[in-house]
């Protein structure tokens, strides 16, 4: 029997499923204002089924029809899809050389702004705030630290993380030429490490979407380390093009190591200080 003219093809499952995750995409778009049509499909569709199956649902159009309906759910699903996988010193090499090379060109700013966007649970931020201690600089500073995730950035302030993990981030922090050693900087208890109070009162947790959201501050120092893999080229470009306005004259940007900004238009902006490392200075030269 010939097929009725106009009829729909049959589709097959991964063809149900890229339809229902990109009506997944409107519904948040459009309820709740978060815009995620710009994040790598792949990457995406591997969080977008994986949320739905962790939360026992048959597929994802019932998990659009629960965010339709039950705002309280939002701050839930935005934590699962967001990817806050970090550690402190995170690649020592890279700590080592803004502290080595970057931080005395800050030094000669009275005040000294730095966004950390995309901070995640926040190792890295306090990772910043340790070598800034040490160099005589994180009073002068303040550190902006922003993440689309409301839970992510409570995490973030509590300063809290599993003991299990002190072994590697005192390796990272000598490696990253850390002065003294990492246990100065935090108080043991049962199975954490809570971080000195004392390498909070210059940071500021903000919630900030690099997708949608426009300049936070004037800086002289942007870190976003691995957050850029996860969108789209054109949305990679935007948020390029949002760190350029950001940053002051001659202001350093630090990228993660599995990101380029070799292809984007906005390249032309930016001078490689380590390409390797991901460092770069804004073209209009050092302030």
């Amino acid at each position: 029997m010939a097929a009725k003219v106009g009829a729909a093809l049959p589709r097959n499952g991964e063809d149900i499923d890229d339809i229902e995750v990109d009506a997944f995409v409107q519904a948040m778009a459009r309820r709740h204002g978060y815009d995620f049509s710009g994040y790598a499909p792949a990457s995406l569709r591997r969080r977008v089924l994986a949320l739905a199956q962790s939360m026992e649902l048959a597929h994802v159009g019932e998990l659009t029809a629960r965010v339709l309906r039950d705002d309280a759910l939002v701050p839930a699903v935005i934590a699962r899809l967001s990817v806050p996988v970090s550690e402190m010193f995170r690649n020592p090499s890279v700590f080592r050389r803004l502290r080595d090379e970057v931080f005395p060109v800050l030094a000669s700013h009275p005040h000294i702004n730095i966004w950390q966007a995309g901070c995640a649970h926040g190792q890295e931020v306090y990772s910043l705030a340790i070598l800034l201690k040490e160099a005589g600089l994180y009073e002068r500073c303040q550190i902006y630290a922003t993440d689309f995730s409301d839970e992510a950035l409570a995490r973030a302030q509590e300063g809290i993380f599993p003991i299990r993990d002190a072994r590697l981030y005192s390796e990272n922090y000598l490696a990253a030429g850390g002065r003294h050693t990492l246990s100065d900087y935090y108080h043991a208890r049962y199975d954490f490490m809570k971080l000195d109070e004392s390498l909070k009162k210059r940071v500021t947790f903000a919630n900030h979407n690099l997708v949608c959201d426009g300049v936070f501050c004037e800086a002289q120092l942007i870190l976003c380390r691995n957050v850029l893999i996860y969108f789209s080229d054109s949305l990679q470009d935007r948020v390029l093009g949002l760190f350029r306005d950001s940053l002051a004259r001659g202001g350093v940007l630090c990228l993660g190591n599995r990101e380029s900004i070799r292809f984007a238009p906005s390249a032309r902006d930016f001078v490689p200080i380590d390409a390797e490392l991901r460092l770069y200075r804004h073209a209009g030269g050092w302030a």
